[in-house]
């Protein structure tokens, strides 16, 4: 995937593009240093991390406006969320422990002028925190953060009776789901990944944990 055809399939604006190029070419540079994404995908950048994390925006209200990343790490999907949702007035909230990759985070973030905002904290730690936004979090985000069971404790503390949680999940998305429901409640729609046939985006609402 170029990064013509990437603009064409999600709809992104020259400038957002270009934002999106000058995060590639950061990537580049600092995968160098620290490790942020596979080696093997890093010229893959197109159709193996951002357009993997575009597709997330359609399943989502446009109404949708304030969102949280767990775990951002290489910036997939907060960076990218950030930068498509910033025209309808969106704004991404990435918590990751890591302090080289939040460094990371906020030199893309100031590079591109992305509207982000990173905390450099362990998720349970920033829910414990209970930071002024968590009453306005619409969407949850995670990619490659952990098994089901162990993320749903993560993202409870987030969320309320409107919240949507929209989660890549690979080819064990469905014993991961089944192991969930052990003790969890929820409303899950299965949405097959447009860039990895074996991959859902599993989208959550309702969640409760069971008595």
């Amino acid at each position: 995937m170029t990064p013509e055809s990437f603009a064409e399939k999600f709809n992104v604006s020259r400038e957002t593009l270009g934002q999106m190029m000058i995060f590639q070419a950061l990537l580049g540079k600092w995968q160098q240093r620290i490790n942020l994404v596979g080696p093997a995908t890093l010229d893959d950048f197109w159709s193996r991390h951002a357009a993997d994390s575009a597709q997330i925006v359609a399943l989502a209200p446009k109404s949708a406006t304030t969102w949280l990343d767990l775990g951002s790490g290489g910036g997939f999907p907060g960076l990218v969320l950030a930068m498509m949702l910033a025209p309808r007035g969106g704004i991404v909230h990435l918590v990751e422990s890591d302090e080289r990759k939040v460094a990371f985070l906020r030199t893309v973030i100031r590079e591109t002028g992305a509207r982000a905002q990173v905390h450099l904290s362990r998720i349970e730690a920033l829910a414990a925190a209970q930071p002024d936004f968590i009453g306005d979090i619409q969407v949850i985000t995670a990619r490659a953060l952990a098994a089901l069971p162990n993320l749903l404790p993560w993202i409870e503390p987030f969320t309320n009776s409107s919240t949507i949680a929209l989660l890549h999940k690979g080819r064990a998305w469905e014993e991961e789901l089944t192991q969930a429901q052990q003790s969890w409640t929820l409303s899950v729609d299965v949405v097959e990944s447009v860039t990895e046939p074996a991959a859902r985006i599993l989208k959550i609402t309702q969640l409760m944990r069971r008595a």
